[in-house]
C-alpha cells in the first residue's frame, strides 16, 4: 500500500529506552478522497520511529467495500525498504515492475523488496466485500538498500503452541520458519488465542517486539494493549507472555534486532537524508510522471491502465533523520 498523504508531514520521532511495556496508541490517517479507506498508523509516531527494522505499521478494517470503495492504489514508488502484505479479509491483486503479477489473500504473505527501485499497484478484487488487513513495511540496511527489486510469495502453515495458534509470516518462531528473505533479523506473526486463555513464547533476547492487537484484548506480560494498539517491549526478553481477554484475541507479533541505523522516511521513499529524497522524488517525477518510460530506475506496471500517482511537494523544511 502507498502512503497516499497529499501532504505528508514530516514526523520528528525518538525511540526512548523503556522499562515495563510502552502501548502505542494509532492515529487515523485518510487514504484519499472522502469515500477512501482510513487505516490506523502505528508506526511510525512521536515515541517510536523503528521495531527492529520495522518502520511502518499500516492497520485497517474490516470496511464494507460497498461504502469505502474498497482499495485502488495506481503504481506508486518505493526505495530502500520491503512491503509485507497480511489480509485477515479481502483479496487484492498485486501488479508491479519486477514483473510480479499476484494476489494478497488472508493468511498468505506477499513480500516485495523495492531495493534500488520499484513501483506498484493495489486494487481489491471485484468478489471483496469487505477488506481488512495490514500493511507493513520494513527498512533496508544500508549495505543492502540497493539490492535489485525482487517479489515473493508464501503460504505459512499454522502451528499450535500451547492454547495459540500461530503463522510465522516473516523469521522464525515456535520452530516454524518463513521462507520469504530478509536482510536483518526480523519477525511476523499472526497469533490468535481463545478468550481467557495465555501463551508463553520463547524468544530471542536481542529482539525488541510489538503486539499489534486486531481482535479482542491482550496483556503482554501483564500489561493491558487494547484493540487497535501496539505494545512494545525492549530487547532483553528471552521470552514474552500473552493473554486474552474476555473474547478471543487476534494479534500480530512483530519483532527485530534493532536496526542500528539512522532513516529517512517521506512519502513512500526511505533514504539517508534529505537530499537523496529530493533526488529520488525528482527522478520518479521525471522519468513515470513526466517521461512515461520503462527504462528508468522505476520500470513499469504491465497491466496497469492510467497513470501513476504523482509524489507530493517536499516540505519546506529539511527531513532529519529517525534513530
Amino acid at each position: 500500500m502507498s502512503n497516499l498523504e497529499a501532504e505528508p508531514a514530516e514526523l520528528v520521532c525518538t525511540d526512548r529506552p523503556v522499562v515495563g511495556i510502552q502501548v502505542l496508541e494509532p492515529r487515523e490517517v485518510p487514504l484519499g478522497g472522502p469515500r477512501a479507506m482510513t487505516v490506523r498508523r502505528t508506526l511510525p509516531q512521536r515515541e517510536r520511529s523503528l521495531i527492529g527494522a520495522w518502520c511502518f505499521v499500516d492497520h485497517y478494517g474490516p470496511n464494507d467495500v460497498a461504502e469505502t470503495g474498497g482499495m485502488t492504489v495506481p503504481p506508486h514508488p518505493h526505495t530502500a525498504l520491503q512491503t509485507v502484505s497480511w489480509l485477515f479479509e479481502g483479496e487484492v491483486e498485486h501488479r508491479d515492475s519486477s514483473g510480479a503479477h499476484a494476489m494478497v489473500r488472508p493468511g498468505e504473505v506477499n513480500l516485495m523488496t523495492a531495493g534500488a527501485g520499484i513501483q506498484h499497484s493495489e486494487v481489491s478484487t471485484p468478489a471483496t466485500t469487505r477488506l481488512h488487513g495490514a500493511q507493513l513495511w520494513v527498512a533496508l540496511p544500508d549495505r543492502d538498500r540497493h539490492v535489485a527489486p525482487f517479489f515473493e510469495h508464501a503460504e505459512p502453515e499454522a502451528i499450535t503452541v500451547g492454547a495459540a495458534t500461530l503463522r510465522v509470516f516473516v523469521g522464525e518462531l515456535a520452530g516454524s520458519r518463513s521462507p520469504v528473505r530478509t536482510f536483518t533479523a526480523l519477525l511476523g506473526a499472526q497469533l490468535d488465542l481463545p478468550a481467557g486463555a495465555t501463551v508463553d513464547l520463547a524468544v530471542d533476547e536481542r529482539f525488541e517486539h510489538g503486539l499489534l492487537v486486531d481482535a479482542g484484548l491482550a496483556h503482554l506480560d501483564g500489561t493491558e494493549v487494547p484493540r487497535t494498539h501496539l505494545g512494545y517491549a525492549a530487547p532483553g526478553r528471552s521470552s514474552v507472555r500473552i493473554a486474552a481477554g474476555d473474547t478471543p484475541l487476534r494479534a500480530l507479533l512483530l519483532g527485530g534486532e534493532p536496526l542500528g541505523e539512522p532513516i529517512v522516511m517521506w512519502w513512500n521513499f526511505i533514504a539517508r537524508d534529505h537530499d537523496e529524497i529530493v533526488a529520488v522524488r525528482e527522478q520518479w517525477q521525471a522519468e513515470v510522471i513526466e517521461g512515461a518510460t520503462d527504462a528508468g530506475r522505476f520500470g513499469i506496471v504491465e497491466g496497469w491502465n492510467g497513470r501513476a500517482l504523482p509524489a507530493p511537494v517536499m516540505p519546506d523544511v529539511r527531513l532529519r533523520p529517525r534513530d
